[in-house]
């Protein structure tokens, strides 16, 4: 076959405060032919993860920064189409961290085949990839849940919020979950199946909707904001509550870090437990994650949305619209065709 070129998109420059355009650049590439043991993938669906705005900054983390000049990384699916590799089938569909660019060339090591037959394959960048085992791991490991206690998630219809509150009602749990649009909040009512949704942008007082919302407060509140929803939850919760730290996306553009909750004092007295967490650390639940979740989905108890921007020129948009709130569900990049659609 024909060399492909390959579009990539590269950091630009280090941003300050809110992202932009002029943060990213586009490049293009010539494909290399796989030599032996090694396959030619093209990647078909990319993610966009609010944890990727940390690596654009130059500190000391639990992943390297990306460096200027040089293609961004991330998940992704594709397809492989070429293969030296008797690991791999031409065909294949395969996820990989090799996401902001539409071909390349792999020894096959950091590639983990996906079956469509399980779900379809952008699912496994969202409820069945690291976001669905972030609310997996998060949760159940992490938070400690325990059949039918009461449960507030933050940014519940994203990608992590809606499997953690789906999960939840799995256990049967009584679960509020907030969003910021009366159309987010809907669709956690009426097809996530949560008891309460609340939008954080309309209601006043949030502390007051969640007390309204859960009168017997709150055993795991599932951190996926900081702010205000980390003051509002820390009024609301019950002694012994546990409170997992996924990620507070309302401070990851701010240029000076805002004061930290007024009323952390009430750690003290409630017995609350606070705990950080990263996915990577719960990387063997992997085959358990999935058995159980191939079991909701199967009985309609696992639903999820997606947010798909086309083509890789548009990654930086994508990007940027996390931030904005512009997402339903998981925010994707369709940078490659699906022959099996």
């Amino acid at each position: 076959m024909s060399r492909p070129k390959s579009r990539e998109i590269r950091l630009a420059r280090r941003p300050e405060g809110m992202l932009t355009r002029n943060d990213f650049a586009m490049a293009e590439t010539e494909v290399s032919e796989p030599g032996p043991g090694q396959v030619l993938v093209r990647n078909i669906y990319m993610s966009v993860d609010p944890y990727m705005r940390g690596r654009m900054v130059e500190r000391d983390s639990y992943v390297p920064p990306f460096r200027i000049g040089e293609a961004l990384s991330g998940g992704a699916v594709g397809q492989v189409i070429e293969s030296n590799n008797p690991q791999f089938r031409r065909g294949d569909y395969v996820s990989n961290f090799c996401g902001w660019r539409e071909w390349f060339v792999s020894g096959g090591g950091d590639l983990q085949k996906v079956d469509p037959a399980m779900a379809p394959i952008q699912a496994f960048l969202g409820t069945f990839g690291m976001p669905g085992l972030t609310a997996y791991a998060g949760l159940l490991k992490v938070g400690e849940l325990k059949d039918g206690e009461r449960v507030f998630v933050s940014a519940a219809s994203g990608a992590v919020g809606a499997v953690v509150c789906q999960i939840a009602k799995a256990k049967g749990c009584t679960v509020v979950g907030s969003a910021g649009t009366d159309e987010k909040c809907d669709w956690l009512v009426r097809e996530a199946g949560v008891d309460r949704a609340i939008n954080y942008r309309t209601c006043g007082d949030l502390a007051k909707a969640v007390r309204e919302a859960l009168p017997e407060s709150i055993d795991v509140y599932f951190e996926n904001v900081g702010g205000a929803h980390l003051d509002a939850a820390l009024a609301n919760m019950r002694l012994h509550g546990r409170i997992p730290v996924c990620g507070m996306i309302s401070q990851y553009n701010d240029a000076v870090l805002p004061p930290g909750p007024a009323n952390i004092i009430s750690v003290i007295p409630k017995r609350l437990t606070i705990r950080g967490f990263i996915v990577t650390d719960y990387a063997t639940l992997m085959p358990q994650f999935l058995r159980d979740m191939s079991e909701w989905y199967r009985a309609g108890n696992m639903k999820w949305r997606e947010t798909v921007a086309d083509g890789i020129e548009n990654a930086p948009d994508a990007f940027i619209g996390l931030f904005k709130g512009e997402n339903i569900g998981k925010m994707l990049v369709k940078i490659g065709p699906d022959p099996a659609v």
